[in-house]
Formats: structure tokens, C-alpha cells, sequence
């Protein structure tokens, strides 16, 4: 399969997997009206999805470095799917919560897996993993339009309907999997480990940086949609309007980070995204009237150029444990963000959704302090790729003598200490 064709699938795929991230949110506004919860309760529905993730994501990391795991992409895309399917069946409160963490648990199975063959099949690209980044953007984005296409016309009953991406997404992730089986049993060494020592300092200040974003991007997530349509006097295609407004930034943003990085390093550029970021919640929160749409794009752009650079600075600070670098940038660091869901309800039921929203802005300058003098890895590995084959013939299947080779004659070193530098992976 070729390289553009296997990057396609993937970003597809992940738009159909990360549909249900963005439905959890998408459906509060539904459980508020149906069911009269209050803003602290409704968030507890977001909490849960974002819980359970969050620690399953590490844990679905740690397994995907001791072994290769495809089959979690079409696994846990379905169970993503089934678990919001089911969430708007029962009027229980305990039991939509299960439901809504039985996706979760998909979500997390999916998201390490999927970034580590993503990186493979685009060959260490950052324009690739940009793309990839952006299927699951788009996900987000279609989530408020396919919510309340389903439940605004048939009511939470309906939710089953929303199963149907995860269908389409499983059945496109099949080609990308049976791609690598096929691969493996031929041995072409897709689970190797990258050369490189961890960076296990920097590691730690990425993740806080991601871990702020998070608690912006999901704290706007569950409650923008609601603080429009008070704001703006509209209905539910306001809010709406807003939500998508806030996750198609995400696409543009995503891509936008590839292009910028392949120009000047990720650490600058992540750095200047999220001094654009912190202004603009700023002006979401305290601006006056339509000018809001504008800051909720420019507040998601400035969020989601960094996301594809931080996952593939993960990587790179851990390149021993590619996995768990994914499971910690794209799922624990991530979903830890629900938990301020509770608290911005809670202080918006006690004050309003404009003092609970207005902390927020605060969270993309802790990023950007987070990244200051965070350094940019001088000589990224492409995780598991094989290595080139022109290479492999040139190791000694004829004799060699000490005027021909450089490489030590003991076997302390790797193979690919005798490599070019310059090996398929991100620059």
C-alpha cells in the first residue's frame, strides 16, 4: 500500500474515531434540556469519558511498545462508537455514565496505536502526522453537526444512529491492518526500537504544556456552545455553530502546524501559537457580540497547531517508548483536561459562565512557559520503521577490511550505528 494511500485511511479513520470525543460534549446541551441537569452534572458525563481514557491511554501505550497492536484501531473505534451509541438510551445517570466511559476506553485503545503506524506509514513526516491530525479534527468538528442532526430531530433515543461512523471507520482501518500483519510475517521489523537516549526531563514539561491546552480546549469544548446562545440571544443552531466554528479551527490549525514546522522548529512554533491562543480565549470570554465566532476559530487555531508537533515531540523525547510517549501526549495529558469540567460547572452554576469561562485564558500562557527553553531534539529516529534495504545489502555479506570500513570491529553497537544520519524520519 502505498505511503499517501495509508496516510488517507488513517486520517479518515481517525475522523470517524474521534467523532465520539467530540459527541460527549456535543451531547450535553441535549442532557441539560432533556433530563434538567445542572451545568456540574452534565459535566460529570465529560469527566467520565475523559477519566477512564486517561488512564487506559499510558497503559494502552506501555503494550503497544512491547508489541505490535493493530488491531486496536478497528477495535477501538467500534467500541467508541457503541459506548456513545448507548449513552441516550437510559434516563440512569450511573448507566450513561458507563456508557460514555465504555467509549473512552475505545478512544484510548485507539489513539497510541494509531499514532505510532501513522508515524510509520508517513515515514517520520510532520506534514503527515499534520494530516493525520486533522482527520481527527474533522472528527471533532462533524461531532455538534451530527449530534444535532440525530438528536434534535428524534431526541436522546436516537443516539444509536451515531454508531454509524464507527462502522465506517472500522471497515477503513482493515487495509492499514492487514498491511502490517503482512509486513510483520514477512519480518520486516515493524516493532524494532529507535536508537536515541529518553529526554525524560523535557518529556515532563511537554506534557504539562499539553495538559493546560487541555484544560482550555476541553473547559471551551463542553460549555461554549451554551455560552453563546446566552450570549447572542440564539437557539440551538447558535451554540452549534459555535462548537463546529471551534473544531474546524482545529483542521485548519493542524495542518497549519505541519507547514509551519517544516520552515522553523516546533518549540518556536508552538511557543508563539499559544501566546495567539491565551489572547484569543480572552476575547471569547469578555468581547461583545458576533465578533465571538472569530475568537473561538482564532482560539482553536492557536491550540491545535501545536497538537500534531507535541505528539511527534513525545516521540522524540521518548524514543524507547514511542508508545507510552503517545499514550501520555494524545491520552493522559489530554483527557486529564475533563477534569476541570466539574469545577468550571460547579463555579458556573454558584457565579455564570462568563466567570467560570474567564480562568481559561490563563491556560495557554502556562503552555507557553511550559515550552520556554524546551529544547528542540537535534537528531529525531523514526520509531519502528525498517531500515532501508540498500543499506542492509551494504553490511558485510562480502569481506571488508579495516581501510574500507570505519564501523568497530566488536558488536557492542547497534546495526544502525553504521547508517547514514540522515535516516527516514522527521528534520
Amino acid at each position: 500500500m502505498r505511503r499517501n494511500t495509508s496516510i488517507t485511511l488513517l486520517s479518515v479513520g481517525h475522523a470517524c474515531v474521534d467523532v465520539y470525543q467530540g459527541a460527549v460534549a456535543s451531547l450535553v446541551p441535549f442532557f441539560i434540556a432533556e433530563r434538567s441537569y445542572s451545568y456540574a452534572v452534565a459535566s460529570g458525563i465529560v469527566l467520565a469519558a475523559s477519566l477512564l481514557s486517561s488512564v487506559a491511554q499510558p497503559v494502552f501505550g506501555a503494550l503497544t511498545d512491547r508489541r505490535s497492536m493493530p488491531w486496536l484501531l478497528p477495535a477501538g473505534t467500534l467500541l467508541g462508537g457503541v459506548g456513545v451509541a448507548l449513552s441516550g438510551l437510559s434516563g440512569s445517570y450511573p448507566l450513561t455514565l458507563v456508557c460514555v466511559a465504555v467509549s473512552g476506553v475505545g478512544v484510548a485503545a485507539y489513539h497510541p496505536e494509531s499514532a505510532r503506524v501513522a508515524r510509520l506509514a508517513g515515514r517520520g513526516s510532520h506534514r503527515a502526522m499534520g494530516w493525520f491530525s486533522t482527520g481527527g479534527t474533522i472528527g471533532f468538528a462533524s461531532a455538534p453537526l451530527l449530534v444535532t442532526a440525530v438528536v434534535a430531530a428524534g431526541g436522546l433515543r436516537w443516539t444509536p444512529l451515531l454508531v454509524l461512523p464507527a462502522l465506517a471507520g472500522a471497515a477503513l482501518c482493515l487495509p492499514v491492518v492487514r498491511v502490517l500483519q503482512q509486513k510483520e510475517a514477512r519480518g520486516s521489523g515493524t516493532t524494532g526500537g529507535p536508537a536515541g537516549s529518553d529526554d525524560i526531563a523535557s518529556f515532563v514539561r511537554l506534557s504539562l504544556a499539553v495538559v493546560f491546552r487541555s484544560i482550555a480546549f476541553v473547559g471551551l469544548s463542553t460549555f461554549v456552545s451554551l455560552y453563546v446562545r446566552r450570549r447572542l440571544g440564539g437557539g440551538t443552531a447558535t451554540g452549534t455553530a459555535a462548537l463546529t466554528v471551534l473544531y474546524l479551527g482545529g483542521a485548519i490549525g493542524s495542518v497549519l502546524g505541519g507547514s509551519l514546522a517544516s520552515r522553523w522548529d516546533r518549540v518556536t512554533v508552538a511557543r508563539r501559537s499559544y501566546l495567539v491562543a491565551a489572547a484569543a480565549v480572552a476575547g471569547v470570554v469578555w468581547l461583545p457580540g458576533p465578533t465571538v465566532y472569530l475568537f473561538v476559530a482564532l482560539t482553536s487555531v492557536g491550540l491545535y497547531v501545536p497538537f500534531s508537533l507535541q505528539v511527534t515531540l513525545g516521540q522524540d523525547y521518548l524514543p524507547s517508548r514511542v508508545g507510552t510517549a503517545n499514550g501520555i501526549t494524545l491520552g493522559l495529558s489530554v483527557s486529564i483536561g475533563g477534569l476541570a469540567g466539574p469545577v468550571i460547572g460547579g463555579l458556573a452554576d454558584a457565579t455564570s459562565l462568563q466567570t467560570a469561562l474567564a480562568p481559561l485564558a490563563l491556560m495557554p500562557l502556562l503552555s507557553w512557559l511550559a515550552f520556554r527553553n524546551l529544547p528542540e531534539p537535534a537528531a529525531p529516529h523514526l520509531g519502528a520503521a525498517p531500515q532501508p534495504k540498500a543499506d542492509d545489502r551494504t553490511t558485510p555479506t562480502t569481506p571488508t577490511t579495516e581501510s574500507t570500513r570505519t564501523a568497530p570491529t566488536t558488536r557492542t553497537a547497534p546495526p544502525s550505528s553504521t547508517l547514514p544520519l540522515r535516516q527516514p524520519g522527521l528534520r
